[in-house]
């Protein structure tokens, strides 16, 4: 958690940089670099919050919204694959 708090420091630091004086190459890579990790963090929270969810349907059958959504994903996953290889 320091981690992402150190690293949300570091973007808030390199934004306000950017505003006052524009940001060197290397700063812009590292500020490109840290939104990157950022919000790849934030949706692998909110996958792992999802993948907890259970949802009762109407007729009374109980579906967990990790399954579901690894069923939907896999059909697409070959489909990819099929237009590739055509």
């Amino acid at each position: 958690m320091d981690d992402m708090n150190a690293c949300i420091k570091r973007i808030n630091e390199l934004y306000h940089k950017d505003k006052k004086s524009g940001l060197t190459p290397a700063e812009k890579e590292e500020q490109q670099f840290l939104r990157k990790r950022y919000v790849e963090s934030i949706r692998k929270n909110v996958r792992g919050q999802l993948d907890q969810i259970s949802i009762q349907n109407e007729d009374g059958s109980i579906i967990n919204l990790e399954e579901k959504h690894s069923s939907k994903e896999k059909p697409d996953q070959k489909n990819d694959d099929d237009e590739k290889t055509e």
